[in-house]
């Protein structure tokens, strides 16, 4: 028996191949989840989802701007009609990355950017889903940045932290909210993870956190086995 059988898993932010998505989300399909997949674009996420059908998965790709209140009130309509109003897990993965540089150069247009894609995504997502989460006792998981923790060097990059710091604050209060209706929520913070995109930019020394071990850590945090974890942010190196 599969950890996930017959559970109903969304997944933001599984868009482009070779990005962290595409690999949390085939790791909870092994595991015998029904899933939801977001992007905002349709053609990536469509080819996502594809990939996962041809291998004999239940995948469901939705085309969504999460930073649009409307549009993800729309998409948690759609999402509760299919699955009876029931979703066992959030996994909050949609975000970027980008240098700001230092707050006296910055602009303006950067820092509403980062935040709106890595914080207010998770905001929006996390408000349309948890009805159906409630129902479900169920968990979100948020992706935060190693950045955000205490002692990490963070000059050049206000905008992003500040995001990510923003996650951070939204995961405990999410968690400490929601521990009545048994809704659990944890996040990860991870240095830098071997992406496409990071490999691409990236000095040939930099030491990177694998997909996998992402994957894994999301899986746990969603599973029985973290049925008491909740309001923690675990960091990954």
């Amino acid at each position: 028996m599969h950890r996930f059988e017959g559970r109903t898993i969304v997944l933001t932010g599984v868009g482009r191949k070779g990005q962290v998505g595409e690999v949390v989300a085939q790791a909870f399909a092994a595991e015998g989840a029904t899933l939801t997949l977001v992007a905002r674009d349709p053609e990536q996420v469509t080819a996502r989802a594809d990939a996962l059908r041809a291998a004999g998965h239940a995948v469901h790709p939705e085309s969504c701007d999460l930073t649009d209140p409307d549009q993800v009130t729309a998409l948690a309509r759609t999402v509760g009609a299919r699955h009876g109003g029931r979703v066992d897990a959030l996994v909050n993965i949609a975000g970027g990355f980008a240098i700001s540089g230092p707050v006296a150069d910055s602009e303006f247009i950067v820092w509403q950017r980062q935040l709106a894609i890595n914080l207010t995504t998770a905001y929006l997502a996390t408000r349309a889903f948890l009805p159906m989460l409630r129902t479900a006792r169920g968990a979100i998981v948020y992706f935060a940045s190693a950045a955000a923790l205490p002692g990490e060097r963070i000059a050049g990059m206000s905008a992003y932290v500040a995001a990510k710091s923003g996650v951070i604050a939204l995961t405990r209060a999410v968690a400490q909210e929601e521990r009545d209706s048994g809704v659990r929520a944890n996040a990860i913070a991870p240095t830098t993870v071997r992406t496409a995109a990071n490999l691409d930019s990236m000095s040939d020394t930099t030491r990177y956190v694998e997909r996998e071990e992402v994957a894994r850590t999301a899986l746990f945090l969603c599973s029985a086995d973290a049925s008491a974890v909740t309001g923690q942010i675990l960091r990954l190196a």
